[in-house]
């Protein structure tokens, strides 16, 4: 096996570990059973399980939030909103399916969620691309809809809250437990889409 490609598959099956069982609970001898090689080996690449999660969080952080500067960057050229969840149904859709539905964001976000309770950095880091960047991006959205008359004026933030909340909800029941499959994927997409109809819906943007 190639150096670099042992390197990469000692993150792979790390990630597939610790997002699957928590990442308190594998070993460094649970991943080199897999990967497989000896334990002195993953030792060359890394100095030990925390810089494996540390070297995963950086990937993550650096993927996600190229998407959310993205979407910013959109929502700032797109001065006239389509009607439809958010700015236009294309920022959905990439928070959907380049974040949550997104194989390795999706296993990175498990792992935050298991591992909250335990590790302050973990929990942070959790709230923050789970709950923060998401609902301020959204609260940017809805301020936007307003501000050229969309929108009646409210609570941007209290809009971004009720807005986000089924998303979550559906992130919850369908994205963080057992194998992501497309059956998974597919009720998530159907679902969480029904529940953005109903928001725009029901304020008579649809």
């Amino acid at each position: 096996m190639a150096e670099g490609r042992t390197k990469e598959k000692i993150l792979d099956i790390s990630l597939e570990l610790f997002s699957q069982k928590g990442y308190s609970a594998v070993s460094i001898r649970d991943i080199c059973r897999l990967v497989p090689i000896k334990e002195s080996t993953l030792y060359y690449y890394f100095q030990n399980k925390r810089e494996i999660f540390q070297v995963l969080k950086e990937r993550f952080e650096e993927r996600a939030g190229a998407l959310m500067r993205r979407l910013e960057k959109e929502l700032a050229v797109k001065a006239a909103p389509c009607q439809g969840p958010g700015f236009g149904e294309g920022a959905t859709q990439a928070f959907f399916e380049e974040y949550l539905l997104d194989p390795f964001c999706n296993s990175f976000l498990r792992l935050l969620r298991m591992e909250q309770g335990g590790d302050m950095v973990v929990r942070e880091a959790y709230d923050q691309w789970m709950f923060e960047k998401p609902l301020r991006f959204q609260e940017k959205v809805f301020s936007l809809l307003m501000e050229q008359g969309i929108l009646p004026q409210a609570d941007s933030e209290m809009l971004a809250m009720q807005y986000y909340s089924p998303i979550f909800l559906c992130f919850e029941r369908y994205l963080t437990g057992g194998e992501l499959t497309e059956e998974k994927k597919e009720r998530f997409r159907q679902e969480a889409g029904r529940q953005i109809t109903v928001f725009f819906r029901d304020r008579g943007l649809m």
